[in-house]
């Protein structure tokens, strides 16, 4: 007797059907090449099956009466059950991220590898999302079958050990291309001015005027940011604007910004200024719209502003493809423009992009051009969110976030025109520094070897740890040698084109943990000299090793540097995983530092905070970079910005930004460069808060629940804001007033 219902997987029930079951076996044994024997199908049709069988029991049966038949028929059946049982899985896994995706407040918490600049939730974005999972298996296989070939006699599976231990973290291996993209760059855009987008798929040729080369810019980032993980740094936009802006209106237009002038194709009449604020305008806001290419994040995109030294190092031998050369007056015009404009137009519209970093030269106790370090200062007095980096010599630029490039002047500075910075990461893999100290420590106890500052304990840990780092060293070589077989393969048309050289970018090692690991050392981590030797220890012995490291492998260059790494999502994922893991963590804390210092230590001043990442701490150990973010409850007036930034530069603190929350009432879209709770304009307590989750600017709310628990202390005018030993360097004049240095 047949059974009158079946119990389905979903819990539903339907009658039973014994055609259902004989086609199911017979699509089994046509989908591995073979015809169903009808002996199996004789014995289904008489077998009398209980009623509210289930789906499973039903297959069950089956499966025992082909194991009786045929042990290959079998065999064939399983295997089409568990390739069907692992599609199931996976729907049901896609279905119920999206379910998550749905219910999330902002894209960041529905994602294994959150984002701040994802501000978007809609279907594009959760199509990028959805597969991320899946992308990051893909790439550990690609990364370890190259580790088989590479390193015959290596354990490849360590690799996988090494990442589920959360001793290291890969970054971006979740992004759809993240074993076969490099990470960021900074380009040359001299390639661009001779052939426009034609070498990397585009149509456009090269521009001819100010409007083809504003327009051609914002395909060329587009395009470009494709091909890349991070951000892309067009160190020397400014100058190709510029040089525009002589061809349009003469090589003086800069003194003479308020002249009405006209253009063939534009009859409008407008000031030059004007035109070029409107040029201004569509750059910015093209670039702050989300790509799709990028899972509708807007590109990371890094602009360079240069003081005059600056500028002769990297643009003095430089010539344009008419003959002509730079001219450091409108350029200096032009930048600082830019700047005002940029910063007047974020009280217009919170605008993200380009992250801007001005380079300065500080020598002999001076900068060396007073006027654009005064300039400076005057900026972050008017409100403006940028870094500033400072050096004694034009042999090093950061044009990323923290990415600091140590290249030879000529480098960067060819006649030929072919001058940009062209390097970045192509590969980030970063240390948890907490975890590897614990890891050692646990087996030091067992031989009795004890954190004393001693001798031998730093021995053993540097043992341990160098260990780590060549397993690291072979992740970072595979991954390059992926990478140059995409090259080899034409599906790296940026590099070929000359916009920049795969050899010339680095393979960073990252760091993440310090304090944590200097803390459970017994550490503290503020400016003492065991935190410094401690600093000087785990930097020293990282450095050193890159060094014994870079060369060649198999005809392709290999440089390895060291940096503090932003660690956005990362710094959540470590203290967590160390925290579940049963590893020990502050429980002040709700993530690991991306600092040299804790930005939760209200004991820690401004002053120090310079001091810790500055020559004292990093020294030239960290050549990858590493970016000081001072954080403020308010802006300080321009003479006090003036002190601050000799201070730092007579620490040697060579990167950092000042960072002040802005907010936007969400009622009348009021913007001001001050936290408040209140909107001053229409009174409304909808207010959101923007702040630098750690490179850039973006809103809270699109930040992860982790993210926003991080604690951070804004010095302000509730306290001395600064002091240096028992020196009051910035105090209040009363309760009420800003604070005056």
């Amino acid at each position: 007797m047949s059974a009158k219902t079946v119990i389905k997987r979903d819990k539903s029930k339907e009658q039973f059907n014994i055609d259902k079951i004989i086609n199911a076996v017979t699509k089994a044994f046509k989908a591995c090449g073979e015809d169903v024997p009808e002996e199996i199908i004789r014995r289904l049709k008489e077998t009398n099956f209980q009623d509210n069988t289930s789906v499973e029991d039903i297959q069950d049966i089956v499966e025992d009466y082909l194991m009786d038949y045929d042990h290959m028929a079998a065999k064939l059946f399983i295997l089409y059950r568990e390739q069907h049982k692992n599609i199931r899985n996976f729907v049901a896994s896609k279905e119920a991220f999206i379910a998550k995706y749905k219910q999330s407040s902002n894209t960041a918490n529905a994602t294994i590898d959150d984002n701040s600049n994802v501000g978007t939730k809609n279907i594009g974005v959760l199509n990028a999302e959805i597969h991320k999972e899946d992308n990051r298996e893909i790439n550990r296989g690609m990364v370890t079958n190259k580790l088989k070939k590479l390193f015959p006699n290596f354990d490849y599976k360590q690799y996988r050990r090494d990442l589920e231990h959360h001793i290291i973290y890969k970054h971006d291996e979740s992004s759809m291309s993240g074993a076969i993209a490099p990470y960021c760059c900074s380009i040359s855009m001299y390639p661009f001015l001779l052939n426009g987008l034609k070498d990397i798929g585009g149509l456009s040729a090269a521009p001819k005027n100010l409007d083809s080369f504003c327009g051609l810019y914002i395909n060329l980032i587009f395009a470009v940011s494709a091909q890349f993980l991070g951000a892309v740094a067009t160190s020397e936009v400014l100058l190709y604007f510029d040089y525009f802006c002589r061809k349009e209106w003469g090589d003086n237009y800069w003194q003479k910004p308020d002249i009405v002038v006209t253009n063939s194709f534009d009859l409008r009449k407008m000031t030059i200024q004007k035109k070029i604020h409107q040029y201004f305008q569509q750059i910015v806001y093209s670039i702050n719209q989300p790509a799709a290419a990028r899972g509708l994040q807007s590109a990371f995109v890094n602009w360079s502003y240069f003081d005059h030294p600056f500028f002769d190092a990297m643009f003095g031998n430089f010539v344009f493809p008419d003959g002509s050369k730079p001219i450091w007056e409108s350029l200096n015009w032009l930048q600082k423009d830019f700047m005002q404009w940029f910063n007047e137009e974020r009280l217009k519209c919170i605008l993200t992009f380009p992250v801007e970093s001005f380079a300065l030269i500080y020598k002999d106790g001076h900068f060396v051009d007073q006027e654009n370090a005064d300039f400076v200062a005057k900026m972050y007095s008017k409100g403006h969110s940028f870094f500033t980096y400072i050096s004694d010599t034009a042999d090093s630029l950061s044009s990323c976030c923290r990415l600091k490039n140590k290249l030879t002047t000529h480098e960067f500075s060819f006649t030929n025109g072919n001058m940009g910075v062209e390097t970045g990461s192509k590969s980030v893999i970063t240390l948890n520094l907490s975890r590897i100290v614990q890891d050692f420590c646990n087996i030091a106890e067992k031989k009795s070897i004890k954190y004393s500052n001693n001798d031998v304990f730093h021995t053993e840990l540097k043992k341990y740890l160098c260990n780590i780092l060549e397993r690291v060293y072979k992740y970072h070589v595979a991954y390059n040698e992926c990478l140059w077989d995409m090259y080899d393969a034409n599906l790296l048309p940026v590099y070929k084109a000359g916009f920049i050289s795969l050899n010339k970018q680095y393979l960073t090692i990252g760091i993440n943990g310090l304090n944590a690991a200097a803390e459970f050392l017994g550490i503290k981590c503020n400016n003492n000299k065991e935190y410094q030797s401690f600093c000087e220890f785990i930097f020293s012995t990282i450095k050193d090793f890159n060094t014994q490291h870079n060369g060649k492998f198999n005809g392709h260059k290999i440089t390895l540097n060291t940096e503090c790494v932003p660690a956005e999502s990362l710094a959540v994922k470590n203290y967590n995983w160390d925290k579940e893991d049963g590893y020990w963590t502050n429980p002040n804390d709700t993530l690991y530092a991306s600092y040299i210092f804790k930005p939760n230590d209200e004991d820690i001043s401004v002053l120090d905070k310079f001091i810790l990442h500055g020559n004292r701490y990093i020294g030239d150990y960290l050549d990858g970079g590493a970016a000081a973010h001072v954080n403020l409850d308010h802006h300080l007036d321009e003479e006090q910005y003036k002190k601050v930034l000799k201070f730092a530069a007579e620490n040697g603190c060579q990167y950092f930004t000042f960072n002040i929350p802005n907010c936007q009432c969400d009622d009348c879209g009021f913007i001001t460069k001050h936290p408040i709770d209140k909107c001053p304009k229409c009174g409304s307590t909808n207010i959101s808060w923007y702040d630098r989750v750690i490179g850039y600017l973006t809103k809270v709310k699109n930040w992860s629940d982790g993210r926003r628990l991080e604690k951070r202390v804004y010095s302000g005018t509730k306290k001395d804001l600064i002091r240096d030993k028992d020196k009051v360097i910035i105090k209040q004049k009363d309760e009420t007033s800003n604070n005056v240095l």
